[in-house]
């Protein structure tokens, strides 16, 4: 695989490098009568939670811009992110596979030595060698030392802050190299949203584009703009969903512009659930339970549209879907063939986008601690493996453990009426298709980054303890010195 990635990254044209390939078998990719090959915008937002727009049931204010997106194109119900968390949910997006294929439990930190792995074939590697220029703009996350930034990674051009808003040593960095050091994230959303309008602006009329906007927002510390202060009525929280609307206005608008929107897929979505530890600075996702940090459905469910003018016909869909199914739509949309050599977990979407039809698994896989197997969703039905007390920290809240849970989704999809008793035998077909599930999975490689480093918490936990102690001795702290552990 490794070489395959080093012959399609000198240059050499996609056909040539590869044999073995399996190729699209439809005129929407290729053939005389095919359509010309889309550009693709992927719009992720950061931690957005699944009710946080107002085309998915939120109240206290209106995203007009993504209700556009969503009336006038598909509308998911049910679609998945393939983690969680934030890296692997990246990774997973980029390259049409579980994150556990490729090591990645946890998220990447400004310390880490690790990055996305450079056997994996990127989205914007394929499309790269498929005639598309290529950027990124936002939240990269897959690692920030020089091998595994975007620009050794298919893209382009690239823009944005490596890691999370939150951690330290904030930059931005303009390709390879720094441009600020100091940057005030009240303007972040505003300049993501002026270097994606740039970037539409310079393409070219006879080359197509793929342009990956990584929103930081809804990541704590939440920000917004002067201009959004108090626009929402309800806090900073909605200001700044009102600004992320605001920037999928610009860029649609952009498109027009330019003369493109006609022949652009647009796909908008959410790396995970909503951060619920953050009170008023994170999202919702109710009916859903739980948020951000686990496998029920308000962890990993998230708002996903996809919108292509003129050919995709407005609907709501309730089929089961996921985010690694973008990667092998858009390589047929774009006629890039996939090598027989990278096993994929997502499905290609075409025909359910263009023609109404089904995607061709109604099964989805959860991942606990992106490492373990340990649900799957078939149909309506979901089961999940038993679990031990998971007591709560600064990020996440303490989850009461729990035998095999079994939920009827489309009935309760708050999952609240643990149905395992009562429907044996639906609980023993979801397990055989789980076991089933895991056996086909493989092996996994060693993991390439843990979820925090544990000598680091330890030593956390050991100052927490002594602050605690002090100050039940009258010794005063600062709540600010305690440093916490945030992806």
């Amino acid at each position: 695989m490794k070489h395959l990635k080093e012959l399609i990254l000198v240059g050499l044209p996609y056909q040539l490098a590869i044999s073995g390939c399996v190729s699209p078998d439809s005129s929407t990719a290729k053939g005389e009568d095919a359509a010309p090959r889309p550009n693709v915008v992927i719009i992720y937002n950061d931690d957005m939670g699944y009710t946080d727009i107002s085309s998915y049931g939120q109240q206290k204010w209106s995203t007009p811009n993504i209700d556009r997106l969503a009336a006038e194109g598909i509308r998911f119900t049910d679609l998945y992110s393939a983690s969680h968390i934030s890296s692997p949910s990246r990774a997973a997006l980029l390259t049409g596979r579980y994150p556990a294929r490729q090591g990645i439990q946890g998220v990447f930190f400004p310390d880490s030595y690790t990055g996305i792995p450079q056997e994996e074939l990127l989205l914007s590697e394929l499309l790269r060698s498929a005639g598309y220029a290529t950027a990124i703009v936002g939240k990269w996350h897959l690692g920030h030392r020089d091998r595994y930034l975007p620009l050794q990674n298919g893209f382009d051009e690239y823009f944005g802050i490596p890691y999370s808003n939150d951690m330290s040593a904030q930059v931005f960095l303009r390709g390879n190299e720094v441009e600020e050091f100091h940057i005030d994230q009240t303007q972040l959303t505003k300049r993501y949203t002026q270097e994606a309008v740039d970037f539409i602006a310079r393409q070219r009329d006879d080359k197509p584009f793929f342009l990956y906007l990584a929103h930081n927002m809804m990541h704590v510390p939440v920000f917004r703009s002067k201009e959004f202060e108090g626009k929402s009525g309800h806090g900073i929280y909605g200001d700044a969903v009102l600004e992320i609307d605001w920037s999928i206005g610009q860029l649609v608008r952009a498109l027009e512009a330019k003369g493109v929107l006609e022949n652009t897929l647009i796909i908008f979505s959410s790396d995970n659930g909503p951060w619920l530890q953050e009170g008023p600075l994170g999202g919702e996702a109710f009916p859903l339970r739980e948020g951000k940090g686990t496998t029920y459905e308000g962890g990993l469910r998230v708002p996903a549209i996809a919108y292509w003018k003129g050919r995709i016909a407005p609907a709501v869909r309730n089929d089961v879907a996921s985010t690694l199914d973008w990667y092998p739509t858009i390589a047929r949309l774009a006629g890039a063939d996939i090598p027989d050599t990278v096993r994929l977990d997502g499905y290609d979407l075409t025909e359910l986008l263009l023609n109404g039809g089904n995607r061709a698994s109604d099964r989805y896989a959860y991942f606990r601690n992106n490492k373990d197997v340990s649900g799957i969703r078939v149909g309506d039905w979901k089961l999940t493996l038993p679990q031990e007390q998971i007591n709560g920290n600064f990020w996440r809240a303490s989850t009461a453990a729990h035998d095999t849970l079994l939920f009827n989704l489309k009935d309760d999809a708050g999952e609240t009426r643990n149905l395992y008793k009562t429907h044996p035998e639906k609980a023993r077909e979801l397990a055989d298709a789980l076991a089933q599930y895991r056996d086909d999975f493989g092996e996994t490689p060693p993991v390439l980054v843990m979820y925090g480093n544990s000598q680091l918490r330890e030593l956390q936990e050991q100052r927490r303890t002594a602050i605690r102690e002090a100050e039940e001795k009258g010794v005063k702290s600062k709540a600010g010195q305690i440093d916490g552990f945030i992806e």
